[in-house]
């Protein structure tokens, strides 16, 4: 027993601390060994539609708007082709709250199958740069020998290519997410016209750029272990009814290595302990420990497992897809009361903000009564109220719009003209006079609606409020 115990603090000390930084704090840099194997194929494929869909996206449009852009330095959204302003910032706060319960469903179901095979920061370190990686340096023992060895020519060589080709690959992804704050009309003037005219537009792609290539050239996995809150998430999140990728411990232990002759007593189970499922992980952790915050379900372990259960006539599966619930007790995965509740109240978030995409008018404003005045007298028989109106046009093209009062008797009078012109994806304002018979007036405070016009074609109609004097004889 006395000869195992230092084992076994080795295997517990992955509880202490996360798998890429030592007893002393320093970084231990994951040399990922390449994986090989039906789910590291379909990942490769899924991240071909990934990238092709991140390139060209910016390129498309609806109605000569991009599909896509979130320019957050003028506040101007544009999702599907529909303009959203700060004036939709409640559709925002909606759309957060249904993405949040739609992450926690998502979570409690299936884990962090989102991390493993579409997240950019996982597409793009384990699809794009690592396989640059593997093709400059070779696989993780070329790596180790090369870091470990004296700086020869052949070493300067591969690290200096290497690093070229990060920050160029870093260069081009800064580029198509700059396009997606700026739209690829602006980016394309900041590549084509002198860099005079576009400094700070400059600027932005190279700190882009800079991050990027320290992200992926040096970061890496620490993005995933340090930064990211959606792996600390997951221990909140999750459940023994979650789908995760599991090591079958029922099956696999107690370990012992591989031998040929090796009677088939039961005594042993099928874990070989080879190794090979700590070699390929991405973030340096043993699946065999459980769950662990580190892990981003990658599938790279179930691949490396599968081969080796292969190489020693035993069932596949020894790592796989599955529940705490179904390792332990046999259980399928099902769907839980949580996870209904939580559907249920995704639904409901999904119909409500459906309604208010499709209600919304592409012609908003407010109208505000001008403060510091109550009323003015207009004859023996008038009275007005002075207000102010800001508009948005949402739509492609400049707008004349016409004030009309609504269900009341009275008229308006324009102060800033006869129509209020508001440019195409941008906002106007004007001020006016809505002037009400005494008569009408039977209170201090009248609800008034005023219709917004565009030639004879009503767009929308706007409330206010009209404040008569005290008291009316």
């Amino acid at each position: 027993m006395n000869e195992k115990q230092p084992d076994e603090n080795v295997q517990e000390s992955f509880r202490d601390r996360i798998a890429t930084v030592d007893a002393k704090g320093k970084r231990n840099w994951v040399f990922a060994q390449k994986p090989k194997g039906k789910f590291y194929n379909i990942r490769t494929l899924v991240s071909f539609g990934f990238f092709l869909i991140f390139f060209a996206l910016p390129f498309i449009k609806v109605n000569g708007r991009p599909l896509f852009l979130f320019n957050i330095p003028e506040a101007k959204f544009i999702i599907w082709g529909k303009v959203f302003w700060p004036q939709d910032f409640f559709i925002f706060g909606l759309t957060m709250v249904t993405f949040i319960i739609f992450i926690v469903l998502f979570t409690a179901a299936f884990g962090r199958l989102f991390c493993g095979w579409v997240c950019p920061q996982t597409v793009f370190m384990e699809m794009l740069f690592r396989k640059v990686e593997y093709a400059i340096l070779g696989d993780a023992p070329k790596q180790k020998l090369l870091k470990n060895g004296p700086w020869t020519t052949e070493k300067i060589s591969k690290y200096l290519t290497k690093h070229i080709v990060f920050f160029l690959l870093s260069f081009i992804i800064a580029n198509f997410f700059l396009a997606y704050i700026i739209g690829i009309d602006e980016l394309k003037k900041i590549i084509t016209e002198p860099v005079s005219q576009h400094v700070v537009g400059f600027m932005a792609i190279l700190i882009f750029s800079a991050i990027f290539y320290a992200v992926y050239a040096f970061f890496r996995e620490q993005a995933c272990t340090v930064v990211c809150p959606y792996g600390r998430l997951q221990s909140v999140l999750l459940d023994r009814n979650s789908m995760i990728v599991a090591y079958d411990h029922k099956r696999g232990e107690p370990r012992g290595k591989y031998k040929k002759e090796q009677p088939a007593d039961g005594s042993l189970g099928d874990c070989i302990d080879c190794y090979q499922c700590v070699k390929v992980c991405p973030t340096g952790i043993d699946i065999r420990n459980g769950t662990q915050m580190e892990c981003v379900g990658c599938t790279a372990c179930i691949d490396a497992c599968d081969k080796m259960m292969d190489a020693v006539n035993r069932p596949r599966g020894l790592v796989r897809y599955a529940s705490e619930a179904g390792i332990a007790d046999g259980d399928k995965l099902h769907y839980t009361t949580r996870m209904k509740l939580y559907t249920g109240l995704l639904i409901v978030l999904t119909g409500l903000l459906t309604v208010l995409l499709l209600t919304r008018k592409d012609i908003g404003g407010t109208i505000v009564r001008a403060g510091g005045m109550l009323f003015q007298e207009r004859g023996t028989d008038s009275i007005s109220n002075l207000y102010t109106i800001k508009l948005t046009n949402k739509t492609m093209k400049d707008i004349n719009l016409t004030l009309k009062l609504e269900e009341a008797p009275g008229y308006i009078i324009e102060a800033t003209g006869e129509q209020i012109l508001v440019k195409k994806e941008d906002q106007g304002k004007g001020s006016f006079f809505i002037v009400l018979p005494r008569s009408y007036i039977s209170k201090r405070k009248i609800s008034l609606k005023v219709g917004l016009y565009e030639g004879d074609k009503k767009i929308t109609t706007l409330k206010t409020n009209f404040m008569g004097p005290f008291s009316l004889h």
